[in-house]
């Protein structure tokens, strides 16, 4: 399955590039995964975000979207697994995403209705990814 990880911004805390790093050599393993970085002046650029994403299923992260158990994640990524279209993720910058790229994305997935600081937020979605992988593959991490 292909993922595709975009992030406005990258991780600046020491905790979370340690974090991205593990999750990211643990997802490559189970996907064929691109990241992409863009820079924070495109924060509130919805048409280079959206240019990003290119034809992807595109998932927003968004403080109101759609909350998932780590089990319906699976089901999720398998689904689409199968329909064999890259699914896009992304995660905008401390102030979010703009208007135009939330409302456009396929879905709008939600860890909490808490806030999460930019860097956790990232860590977050890597960790939700392979544990999701976990499940399809039965390995036993997500017990």
């Amino acid at each position: 399955m292909k993922l595709h990880i975009i992030t406005v911004g990258k991780p600046k805390l020491a905790y979370a590039q340690a974090g991205w790093s593990e999750y990211i050599g643990r997802l490559e393993h189970s996907f064929t995964l691109r990241v992409t970085h863009l820079a924070d002046k495109y924060a509130n650029d919805d048409a280079k975000i959206t240019a990003t994403a290119g034809s992807a299923f595109v998932v927003v992260l968004e403080i109101t979207g759609k909350q998932l158990s780590s089990p319906q994640l699976a089901d999720f990524l398998r689904a689409h697994e199968l329909e064999g279209r890259e699914v896009a993720f992304i995660i905008g910058g401390p102030d979010g995403l703009p208007d135009e790229v939330r409302s456009s994305a396929n879905m709008q997935l939600s860890f909490s209705a808490l806030t999460f600081p930019h860097d956790l937020a990232m860590v977050m979605l890597l960790e939700a990814l392979y544990r999701a992988a976990s499940i399809n593959a039965g390995t036993p991490y997500h017990k």
